[in-house]
C-alpha cells in the first residue's frame, strides 16, 4: 500500500484581497504552498504529491514552487476546474495509472501549511482501516443556528467539530464517491460529505488547532505567529 498527498491548490483567494492567488503569497520568506509541500515531501509515509492548480499558473508553480524548493515526489501538476470537487476529481483521475484502490489518499489544503506529521500518520491508519478520516477539532465556540437573521437552534457544542484537512480515503472509495457525485450532479461541502450521503462511515481524528487554512490577512498574520513561536515540526527520516 502506497499513500498519495492529493493538494488542491487552485482557489482565487478573493478574501485574501492581495492582487495574486493567496497560495503564493509569502509566508516566512516562502510561499505558503511551498510550506504545505515540503511537510509532505519529508514525511516518509507519504510516497507521492499530486497538486492542482490553475491551469494558467501551473508553468508557475513548476519553476517557482516544485523546481525551485526540490520537491521530488511531485508526480504531476493537474488543472483545477471550476469548483473545489471538479479539482479533486481531477486530480484524482489523473493519479489513476498509478494507484491501486486500497492506496491511501490525502486530500489537503494548499494554504494549511501547519499541519503537524502524527495528524497525518494518524490520517492515514484511520483511513486504513474505514471507509475515511476526518482530521477535525473541537468547537470551543458555542454554535447557533439561524434562518434570516433568527437563532433557531443551539446544538449541543460535544457533539460539533470544525473540519480541518487532511482528509483520506482509500482511492477506490473516493474516486468512486465523487463520480457518483457527479454524475447525480451533487455539490458537497467537502470531500468527506460525498461520502456520507452515500451512508460510509467517515472517523474522526483529532486535529490541531495550529492548523489553520489562510484565507484572510488576518490568517496570514497568525501563521506567522505559530511559525515564530514553535519549533519545527518533527518530520519523519527514511
Amino acid at each position: 500500500m502506497k499513500t498519495v498527498a492529493l493538494i488542491p491548490a487552485a482557489g482565487m483567494g478573493k478574501r485574501m484581497g492581495a492582487g495574486m492567488n493567496k497560495q503564493y503569497l509569502l509566508l516566512a520568506g516562502m510561499p505558503i504552498v511551498a510550506h504545505t509541500l515540503r511537510m509532505f515531501e519529508t514525511a516518509a509515509c507519504v510516497d507521492d504529491i499530486y497538486i492542482i492548480s490553475p491551469e494558467a499558473e501551473i508553468p508557475f508553480c513548476r519553476e517557482e514552487v516544485v523546481a525551485r524548493y526540490g520537491f521530488a515526489k511531485v508526480r504531476a501538476i493537474v488543472p483545477g476546474g471550476k469548483e473545489r470537487q471538479h479539482s479533486v476529481v481531477n486530480g484524482l483521475r489523473a493519479m489513476a495509472d498509478s494507484v491501486a484502490d486500497d492506496d491511501v489518499v490525502l486530500i489537503h489544503d494548499g494554504v494549511r501549511p501547519l499541519v503537524p506529521l502524527p495528524v497525518v500518520e494518524a490520517a492515514i491508519a484511520t483511513a486504513s482501516a474505514h471507509d475515511g478520516a476526518l482530521v477535525a477539532v473541537p468547537a470551543k465556540d458555542t454554535i447557533k443556528v439561524a434562518i434570516d437573521g433568527v437563532v433557531t437552534e443551539t446544538p449541543p457544542r460535544e457533539t460539533l467539530w470544525l473540519a480541518q484537512t487532511p482528509q483520506a480515503f482509500r482511492y477506490g472509495i473516493i474516486r468512486d464517491a465523487h463520480e457518483r457525485a457527479e454524475a447525480d450532479g451533487y455539490l458537497g461541502t467537502d470531500d468527506a460529505s460525498l461520502l456520507e450521503r452515500l451512508g460510509k462511515k467517515v472517523h474522526i481524528v483529532q486535529g490541531d488547532y495550529r492548523n489553520i487554512k489562510i484565507t484572510t490577512p488576518e490568517d496570514l498574520i497568525l501563521a506567522e505567529a505559530f511559525l515564530r513561536e514553535n519549533a519545527p515540526f518533527p518530520q519523519s527520516r527514511r
